[in-house]
């Protein structure tokens, strides 16, 4: 079987050695990790996710996926192997193990957060299930012997029809943390990782009008504002959209993230807190109704034809960079929260959770994680300095949030073959 690259053919191009478009799962379990039942797990999940188990080719000129019938790679190291590469057996998943952790590498083009969530929890249905040697429910999760419904293979952006106009917006440069700092020179990436409990966390958001996306956001606008009082350029934080509801294909495993502005303005600084969590969900509100949302996969549909449009590698590498760069001018910070993760009877045998992102551009991002009763905010940075996670900390100190920082690393993500740099 073979598919043309159409969602995903974004961040194939965005894609680079220096930031490999990729997601990076690590999921730290009670016990030490058996590899004889992780390997038995691994291959029984993929037999569920056949549209994972692909080669990338060129072929006339255009990337297809082709089907990929070796093994995926499991590796006995928490650095993984390159994804595309004859050491991953040319997929574009693979996984690796030490200790007692395991993870889980993918190419951001094959997936979103919500897709490789579904992976998770055939994994860990299948490995918790034969390492604890006890019969977990399978009730809300993706097993071998499902009809996988056309619904899971079909790309809904590129069969997308009917959609309304793309919203032309028009919006100033964005505060940018890094020119602010004065933090140039300081060029390693760097995850800091903090843990929340949920329940604290989700009593307070009830109280404060809140939700964990939206006050994340609030909380990370206002320690900005703190760090920087005098700076005019707004402060501007992307909120990451799941589109499958307004494109009716909950199903669907590619990925469709699309996001919400949420601009910290002036007037609405010196409200109390609640207040301003309300005005964030407003804007929430407004921006993930489903016309406004269809009319972002609009928008997103027209630039990846365009994309699609030019001849070469090199012309595509172009014109996404140009679209990098305008989106690093436009943005403070990405937030970005899938959800409960909601990895069911499994749960109790996670310990820890990180999600990393490798192609997050020059701006801070946030990924947020709910699993077995806690949250885990990885701040994902493309600089070392603590300053911005200190100011976050604060914030959460003022509000009688209680936190633990758990580690700090420098940011490690497998690298992805990329066909034009053969």
């Amino acid at each position: 079987m073979e598919r043309r690259l159409f969602t995903g053919i974004r961040q194939l191009y965005s894609s680079s050695r220096k930031s490999p478009n990729e997601i990076r799962i690590k999921i730290r379990m009670c016990d030490l990790i058996d590899p004889d039942v992780l390997r038995h797990a691994v291959d029984t999940t993929m037999r569920r996710y056949p549209y994972f188990c692909v080669e990338l080719q060129k072929k006339s000129g255009q990337y297809v996926y082709v089907d990929n019938k070796r093994p995926v790679v499991i590796y006995d190291s928490i650095d993984s192997v390159e994804l595309n590469a004859e050491e991953s057996n040319y997929h574009m998943i693979a996984f690796s193990y030490h200790n007692n952790w395991v993870v889980l590498d993918m190419f951001h083009g094959l997936t979103d957060g919500t897709g490789a969530y579904e992976v998770l929890r055939t994994l860990l249905y299948y490995y918790c299930s034969e390492k604890y040697g006890v019969k977990l429910s399978p009730e809300g999760i993706r097993v071998v012997g499902d009809e996988i419904s056309l619904e899971e293979w079909e790309d809904p952006i590129e069969k997308a029809s009917d959609l309304p106009s793309p919203v032309r917006s028009e919006l100033k440069k964005a505060l940018n943390i890094i020119e602010n700092a004065g933090l140039q020179d300081d060029v390693i990436k760097t995850v800091y990782s903090v843990v929340i409990d949920e329940s604290e966390f989700m009593q307070f958001n009830v109280e404060k009008d809140g939700s964990p996306g939206t006050m994340t956001a609030l909380f990370l606008s206002r320690a900005v504002a703190k760090l920087f009082p005098n700076v005019e350029d707004p402060i501007r934080i992307a909120l990451c959209v799941n589109q499958r509801k307004a494109l009716c294909k909950p199903k669907t495993h590619h990925s469709v993230v699309g996001a919400a502005m949420l601009e910290y303005k002036d007037k609405i600084r010196d409200w109390p807190l609640d207040r301003q969590a309300t005005a964030f969900r407003g804007m929430v509100f407004a921006q993930t109704m489903d016309e406004t949302v269809l009319a972002g996969v609009s928008s997103f549909k027209g630039v990846t034809e365009m994309l699609l449009s030019k001849e070469t590698d090199q012309e595509r590498l172009d014109f996404m960079a140009y679209l990098g760069k305008m989106a690093t001018q436009m943005l403070t910070a990405t937030v970005s929260y899938v959800g409960k993760a909601n990895f069911k009877e499994a749960e109790k045998y996670i310990r820890d959770f990180r999600t990393w992102t490798g192609g997050t551009g020059n701006y801070l991002c946030v990924e947020i994680a709910a699993v077995n009763g806690r949250f885990t905010l990885d701040f994902i940075q493309p600089f070392s300095s603590p300053i911005l996670v200190n100011a976050f900390l604060k914030e959460l100190s003022d509000n009688g949030i209680t936190y633990d920082l758990q580690d700090v690393s420098v940011l490690a993500v497998p690298n992805i073959r990329l066909p034009w740099s053969e």
